[in-house]
């Protein structure tokens, strides 16, 4: 989302293209016209009188082209005050009816500096997960997963501990572990965080393992679960933006005592670019970490994608803190010199099911993370000095 010096939103769209097509770009001229009024004012600008809608409000086609394939690529701008600075009602303007459209895909957003300003952003992001964890600068952070669905607490609390000992530093629910009658929310946080605690008073590396419990359901539960999450001292939370809402997540972040991963579940079903999704959007309503599908695991994603993501998530964005990267999806112990290459030190790398495999060397698997992001960084854990213990020790610079 590169700023841009109007008061509009520069919204971007690719239109699957016929290469028996002589006259898309005459067709698309009409087409894109369509699109911004759709996205606008959703009526016939024909029928509008008032100056102000007509001439401020409604949406106008920029500028088109058309590749030697007939695929139609536009942009659009949108006035911001349509938009204002609610999650929600921003995807509803970017591509709301729009995306009803099976051949338009969503492929980037310019804004206006001063409307990024107006969005919170993450409120820890990358130093605050630094800071709460103790991870210092030039080391990557590790992360994995508690899983298969189906445990109960008290056998996720003992995963956990052991992937604590190993010296991981985030441990997050599996996205599927909600409030299930075999795991019930309130119970499996107090085991897991019991735990945790365990492990993290016996440590004396300066070094902090964070747990981020799921985050799930009606908007009461979600304040429900919340609360009981930091009467008990999680370190983290993890949430689903296109599970939660849009807006309903962004409440979440807003208010969140310690960092928010977000997680992609769902994200792929909405023909909007993985980079404006999972990075720019994101971000933009308030996660602190993302979760992306990395190349070469289970997901379809390439490396100019995935690329294009860690950009979105870290780059420049207004005042906005970056957000901590975070590759997954299938991802191996053999590839963390590769993924540490690929996307430096500023990144949290997330191996789940290739720890558990094998369930009796889980915890020797989860060393050799550790060691191996260490030995990525030139570094050993005994080195690192010790960094902060509290969370969100960063946010004071928000």
């Amino acid at each position: 989302m590169t700023p841009s010096g109007s008061d509009r939103l520069l919204v971007q769209f690719e239109i699957r293209g016929n290469d028996h097509d002589t006259t898309a770009l005459a067709a698309g001229q009409r087409r894109g016209e369509a699109i911004a009024i759709e996205q606008s004012l959703e009526m016939p600008l024909s029928g509008v009188t008032d100056p102000f809608i007509r001439d401020e409000l409604a949406g106008r086609l920029e500028r088109i082209s058309a590749d030697d394939d007939g695929t139609l690529r536009l942009a659009i701008s949108l006035d911001t005050r349509t938009c204002g600075h609610d999650a929600g009602q921003l995807m509803n303007m970017l591509f709301g009816n729009v995306s009803l459209q099976p051949d338009v895909m969503l492929t980037g957003i310019e804004a206006p500096r001063a409307w990024l300003d107006g969005w919170p952003g993450p409120r820890f992001g990358l130093a605050g997960l630094r800071a709460a964890t103790g991870v210092p600068a030039g080391r990557a952070l590790t992360c994995s997963a508690l899983k298969p669905q189906g445990l109960a607490p008290d056998r996720l609390a003992a995963l956990a501990a052991t992937l604590a000992d190993a010296g991981i530093d985030v441990i997050k629910d599996d996205h599927g572990i909600a409030d299930q009658r075999y795991a019930p929310f309130e119970a499996r946080v107090a085991a897991v965080q019991t735990a945790i605690d365990r492990v993290n008073a016996r440590r004396r590396d300066g070094r902090r393992t964070l747990y981020a419990p799921t985050i799930s359901g009606s908007p009461a539960r979600v304040d429900a679960q919340t609360i009981h999450a930091n009467r008990l001292g999680v370190g983290a939370l993890l949430a689903c933006p296109m599970l939660l809402g849009p807006s309903a997540f962004a409440a979440l972040a807003r208010g969140s005592r310690v960092p928010v991963i977000a997680h992609p579940a769902l994200a792929g079903a909405t023909r909007i670019a993985p980079a404006v999704l999972l990075g720019t959007l994101f971000r933009l309503f308030g996660a602190d970490a993302g979760i992306f599908p990395n190349a070469g695991g289970r997901f379809s994603y390439d490396a100019a994608t995935c690329r294009e993501i860690v950009d979105a998530l870290r780059g420049p964005l207004g005042h906005l803190a970056p957000a901590l990267p975070v590759p997954a999806g299938g991802m191996t112990l053999a590839r963390v010199p590769e993924m540490v290459s690929a996307f430096g030190p500023d990144q949290m790398l997330l191996i789940g099911g290739n720890l558990l495999e094998a369930p009796a060397e889980t915890g020797a698997r989860a060393a050799r993370f550790v060691r191996a992001v260490d030995e990525a960084a030139g570094t050993t854990a005994d080195a690192c000095p010790p960094g902060p213990q509290t969370p969100g020790a960063a946010s004071a610079s928000r």
